[in-house]
């Protein structure tokens, strides 16, 4: 199966690490915001989602872009939410942008805040509703790491790999 992984996230979960690890060892891309932005012809979500469906044509795992509503239609796709506790969050951003407690914690609120907007605005859905993934891993329950050791050994049971 030519699987494609979409992964939203709330920020600082760590996210774009369990990304790099599934990449690794599924020998697969990631692509995030950047390089969809990169690759589309305008400014538009339409441009966006037209890069999106093109990416999703090979194995691959996609950061944000509302990906998981894109290729919701698609059946090789399997859609990942990625959650943490505030504190957690709040102290990796400290530590990955050398910031203060408090810009951190502003920071993750408005990138929360934009995230969601963002999600609701081209899907008309809430973001990290339950309903719009198959699996919710929480990294300050699990860690990082074992993030990405439970959805290998998810895909292998599954067959997806």
């Amino acid at each position: 199966m030519k699987l494609v992984i979409t992964m939203s996230r709330r920020y600082g979960t760590g996210a774009s690490r369990i990304a790099e690890e599934l990449s690794k060892r599924l020998h697969i891309p990631v692509y995030d915001k950047a390089i969809v932005k990169e690759r589309t012809d305008g400014d538009s979500y339409e441009s966006e989602a037209f890069v999106i469906r093109e990416l999703a044509k090979e194995p691959c795992i996609i950061l944000g872009r509302c990906a998981s509503e894109i290729l919701k239609d698609q059946r090789n796709v399997f859609n990942i939410y990625i959650c943490a506790d505030k504190e957690d969050r709040i102290r990796r951003i400290m530590e990955l942008e050398d910031i203060s407690y408090e810009e951190a914690q502003a920071r993750l609120k408005q990138t929360d805040k934009e995230r969601s907007a963002y999600y609701h605005e081209h899907t008309g859905k809430a973001w990290g509703d339950v309903n719009n993934y198959h699996m919710i891993l929480n990294t300050s329950d699990l860690g990082i790491d074992e993030c990405a050791d439970v959805l290998i050994k998810y895909f292998e049971r599954k067959e997806f790999i």
